[in-house]
């Protein structure tokens, strides 16, 4: 049975204060998948992230970006987000005069605070200033908690596993798997998700579906993420595109 593509990449290149970044990225996530990216820093992983998410700064010169059927490339960040996308940034902002409880709220009126902090661990951080003074394992699950009362269609992680401890990884894999619907049998799967990782450490406590190796500005393999992590840590980036995904 075809699986219904969520989000669609077609040949799209990015740049930023006129460099070229993105050059050429081709990448379809289907409904209920989640997909791992994997490449060094500076290989334009969050320059993708951002630029689905809409975020003006970075300039589309060619392609476009399809979600659930509808081209997004020129819309704004706010319609995006009402179609169904989602992201948890790498080093998300503290919001001084917001307190955690009430963006939660803000993210989903129907959604129950005490109960999405709770399974966060944070329900002492309720009445707190959104990730000031929070640690770095705080502020993700901060995130994690803002996402499971969003519960986008299509959600984007961009290191969530970075520069936490073992527990918080825990939770936190627990978390996407919540919000992608790994919970659910296969066939019930609506829910997407793309996760930036370095080291690999949170898809230990997660699904993921497929694995993709990004250099220099595009994708250059495709393949199973336990095989792509294994030849990573075996041979390097560019060792494992070239074993796995030899041209």
């Amino acid at each position: 049975m075809e699986v219904f593509k969520l989000l669609e990449i077609e040949d799209l290149s990015v740049s930023i204060g006129g460099k070229r970044v993105l050059k050429g990225v081709n990448l379809s996530v289907g409904e209920g998948e989640t997909h791992a990216l994997f490449g060094p820093n500076g290989c334009g992983k969050t320059t993708l992230l951002n630029t689905i998410a809409g975020i003006p700064r970075y300039k589309v010169e060619g392609g476009r970006i399809v979600l659930k059927g509808v081209d997004i490339t020129e819309k704004p960040m706010n319609e995006r987000a009402r179609l169904g996308l989602g992201i948890a940034f790498q080093h998300p902002p503290a919001i001084r005069g917001l307190k955690l409880r009430d963006l939660i709220k803000l993210c989903n009126p129907q959604a129950n605070p005490e109960r999405i902090l709770k399974d966060m661990d944070l329900l002492s951080f309720a009445d707190r200033e959104v990730n000031r003074g929070f640690s770095g394992g705080e502020v993700k699950r901060s995130e994690m908690a803002q996402l499971l009362a969003q519960r986008p269609d299509m959600v984007m992680l961009d290191e969530p596993d970075s520069g936490v401890d073992l527990e918080n990884i825990k939770l936190i894999g627990r978390a996407i798997n919540r919000i992608t619907d790994k919970e659910q049998k296969p066939s019930k799967r609506t829910r997407s998700g793309i996760i930036i990782t370095h080291f690999g450490h949170v898809l230990d406590y997660m699904t993921t579906d497929k694995a993709h190796v990004m250099l220099e500005g595009t994708i250059v393999c495709t393949g199973s993420p336990k095989e792509i992590l294994e030849q990573i840590k075996k041979s390097g980036y560019e060792g494992c595109a070239g074993c796995l995904c030899p041209v």
